[in-house]
């Protein structure tokens, strides 16, 4: 316990101090932020807030990850696909913001990336961590002792794996539309993933999300409406990435589709408006992600941010009741 709060209190610190450094860096290179003008026309007074601060807490979290992982292979893993989502992140905010392209990088570039990492991960789990190609049931616990798990084999656990990690990232990055709405989830989320890992005695994935949760505390101090800094696909798709790999290696990539609630959430509006649209012209929601639905419906930023905050406490309860008797 005193490494989690060590690593907490590290990747806090380190995103604090950064701050100061790394935002007025962003502002005077320019790297700000471009806004949608069919969305709420009171985001256009954002255009120009620096972008890509994702960095900040990336950085926190490795001091935090790597000095008190002390090298285990499981932080290592979570650490190496923060990274890479991170950096696939970075090259679409670069591609956007700096050479003003406004779509970024290509859908199947960014997803080939993702899939590839992904594949990684699935491989390094099974072969490396000895993990196993098996799924654990939430609420089995209730029924089985020790709960129900299904052997998914090596293929199907490839594809599995793929899922919950590409979902994972891209749905933070659907969710990172309002000031500090991801970066309070994500904290939220890693918190409870730790606390898996915590009993299930996954030492480097615990100390790695406590890391990630002290570096969205620290993000939130400049994240927090009104923004100084946002923080870009730098940072959503990172830490989507990390927390699925985080649920891929403690077995509860299932338990995170519970814990994770406001992001499933926020992904099947997308998905539900999309179809609506194509089938039948019309579109169930006033807008999507979600969280746009109800500010066009009259709600504060702040009030739709601290909702969905509370939310996420009551989806993280529900998920971790569903570990009770598991293990």
């Amino acid at each position: 316990m005193e490494n989690l709060w060590k690593a907490f209190a590290v990747s806090l610190v380190v995103t604090l101090l950064l701050g100061p450094l790394v935002i007025p860096l962003l502002r005077g290179l320019k790297f700000g932020q471009n806004i949608r003008s069919d969305g709420p026309s009171r985001h256009l007074s954002k255009a120009g807030t620096p972008t890509m601060g994702g960095v900040m807490f990336l950085a926190g979290t490795l001091a935090g990850g790597i000095l008190l992982g002390h090298g285990q292979q499981d932080s290592l893993a979570v650490l190496l696909i923060l990274l890479g989502f991170g950096f696939i992140g970075f090259l679409d905010d670069y591609i956007k913001v700096v050479l003003k392209r406004s779509l970024g990088l290509r859908a199947r570039e960014k997803l080939l990336g993702q899939i590839l990492l992904a594949a990684g991960l699935a491989f390094w789990v099974v072969k490396g961590l000895e993990r196993g190609t098996e799924i654990v049931l939430p609420f089995s616990g209730y029924f089985t002792l020790g709960g129900a798990q299904v052997d998914l084999g090596w293929w199907p656990f490839l594809a599995f794996t793929i899922i919950v990690v590409v979902s994972s990232a891209n749905a933070v990055n659907l969710t990172d539309g309002l000031d500090g709405l991801a970066t309070g989830i994500s904290m939220i989320v890693a918190l409870a993933l730790m606390l898996i890992a915590v009993v299930i005695l996954k030492d480097g994935v615990a100390v790695t999300m406590a890391a990630l949760a002290g570096g969205c505390l620290g993000f939130l101090y400049f994240n927090r409406h009104p923004a100084r800094v946002f923080m870009g696909d730098t940072g959503s798709l990172a830490l989507g990435g990390a927390l699925g790999a985080a649920a891929v290696i403690t077995r509860s990539e299932l338990f995170l589709l519970l814990i994770g609630g406001i992001f499933a959430l926020e992904t099947l509006s997308v998905i539900i408006q999309v179809i609506s649209f194509q089938t039948t012209g019309r579109r169930l929601f006033r807008m999507a992600p979600l969280h746009h639905h109800f500010e066009l419906g009259g709600w504060s930023e702040q009030c739709v941010v601290y909702s969905f905050w509370a939310a996420t406490l009551v989806f993280a309860a529900i998920g971790l009741a569903g570990f009770y008797g598991i293990y």
